[in-house]
């Protein structure tokens, strides 16, 4: 039984895709470390919550899931440091407040020409009924990723760096030669309980891939 990210729900006898393979890159990119409370710092390579994020940016439904199992790293990685404007403060009434008032400008470290490959699966839910069927899903999202159809724009972390992708139909691209510690990174959030609970993995890249656990995995961490 799975939980499913994003809302309550449960999933029994789950049917799930093969892989599907997207894409994705951009000029920059920021993964932003929880640990991090002042500064921005970027992980090494984007996180599984991202890009669940991006594949939910082109294809997402009540009836469906994105399970995410591979993340290949293409392009060298290499930081820099930023100086970028934010907003100091939340908004506490409905007219919201001044951005000019309480604007503060904060460095960041961020990723500079990042490229993706992400391998990951559609499971359907509870919530699929029986003219529902995968395939049409996958068809679904196949065909919008072919296009650069989209519900808005994907990003690669922060909205400001924003993610262009294309669909992988043949044979991927060879990932980076380069194996290393990421040390833990955030899998994903669960949202079942009373509050949102983080879920954390310990992320080795391995010839350029980046392989993510299932949430229940016994190395996930809460």
């Amino acid at each position: 039984m799975l939980q499913r990210f994003g809302g309550n729900m449960t999933e029994r006898n789950l049917q799930i895709s093969a892989p599907l393979r997207l894409r994705v890159w951009g000029d920059a990119a920021l993964f932003t470390r929880p640990e991090m409370k002042v500064e921005r710092v970027s992980y090494d390579v984007m996180t599984p919550s991202a890009a669940r994020g991006i594949l939910e940016a082109i294809l997402w439904k009540p009836q469906m899931r994105w399970i995410v199992d591979q993340i290949d790293v293409l392009k060298p990685i290499r930081f820099q440091t930023v100086r970028r404007n934010e907003v100091g403060t939340k908004a506490t009434n409905p007219m919201g407040i001044d951005a000019e008032d309480h604007r503060q400008q904060r460095a960041a470290v961020i990723l500079r020409g990042v490229d993706y490959v992400v391998a990951a699966r559609i499971a359907l839910s509870e919530r699929a009924g029986s003219n529902d069927p995968l395939a049409k899903y996958v068809e679904m999202f196949r065909r919008r990723a072919a296009a650069g159809q989209c519900f808005h724009r994907p990003c690669l972390g922060t909205r400001e760096f924003a993610a262009d992708f294309a669909l992988v139909e043949d044979d991927p691209p060879t990932p980076l030669d380069v194996s290393q510690e990421l040390g833990w990174m955030l899998l994903d959030i669960e949202y079942g309980g009373r509050v949102p609970v983080p879920l954390f993995f310990n992320a080795r890249l391995q010839k350029g891939s980046l392989a993510v656990p299932e949430p229940n995995a016994p190395q996930v961490r809460r």
